[in-house]
């Protein structure tokens, strides 16, 4: 039996192994887990406690056997939800991206900000940064606004603290950012210029679920110079219909 001191590659790897033990096996308790990993019993103790206090495993009962836990459900449930989001918001992205020649973003909530998750640049998009896998602040971006849009007001206190000023142009003040969440609920759309960066402007609006909750935004963003009251009204009247035709694609009927 190994006696060597884990490192957290080590660690990590064993709870896999665990969590693929399980799958095969249905049940086993620590004792066997053990066995398996070839580890001593109080390690493969250690490993369980802490997949079990993320619900990955569940005790099964008073015998003591271990099995995949709902956790892993949760998981793959909102894997699945993402992968499914960006294969049917794809298309339009791609579309609205050729008809507006700007940068297009899919962005969904993550903890107290946004998440991008597809980006598709247009002909004639100046920037050439890759937004997929960052996280941006929501009280600052026109992805962030319709996320917060319809919120319970509690929860929308919760994820926007003390808002920061990125630009002399970001809202701050919160009495100000909930007239804002109240007009994207009236308009449908969000927009913010020079917020989060000076010189970018982007209007945003909702993509909705089967059951008409808001699960993304999708955006389109460019250089504020080109983007004048005129082109955002334009952008309002393509982009609002994009994110119509997604949430048809998720199963929404309204």
């Amino acid at each position: 039996m190994r006696n060597t001191k884990d490192t957290p590659v080590q660690s990590v790897d064993r709870a896999v192994s665990i969590l693929d033990l399980l799958a095969g096996a249905g049940e086993l308790g620590v004792t066997e887990l053990a066995r398996r990993l070839d580890v001593h019993k109080s390690t493969a103790s250690r490993l369980v406690a802490a997949l079990e206090k993320w619900e990955l495993v569940e005790q099964v009962d008073a015998r003591g056997g271990y099995r995949l836990g709902v956790g892993l459900l949760r998981l793959a449930g909102t894997a699945a939800a993402g992968l499914d989001l960006v294969e049917q918001a794809r298309p339009v992205c791609r579309r609205l991206a050729q008809e507006t020649g700007l940068t297009v973003n899919l962005a969904v909530l993550s903890g107290d900000q946004a998440l991008y998750l597809d980006q598709v640049a247009g002909t004639s998009a100046l920037q050439s940064y890759n937004w997929v896998g960052q996280r941006i602040p929501l009280h600052a971006t026109s992805n962030g606004k319709v996320l917060l849009s319809e919120l319970d007001p509690r929860r929308v206190s919760e994820l926007l603290g003390q808002p920061v000023a990125h630009t002399p142009a970001t809202i701050t003040d919160p009495r100000a950012l909930r007239a804002q969440l109240d007009a994207v609920r009236t308009d449908g759309f969000a927009v913010a210029v020079d917020e989060l960066e000076d010189g970018l402007t982007a209007v945003a609006a909702p993509v909705r679920n089967a059951h008409g909750e808001i699960t993304a935004s999708i955006s389109v963003s460019g250089p504020s110079f080109r983007l004048d009251h005129a082109r955002i009204g334009a952008l309002r009247r393509l982009i609002v219909p994009a994110a119509a035709e997604i949430s048809r694609r998720l199963g929404w009927r309204g």
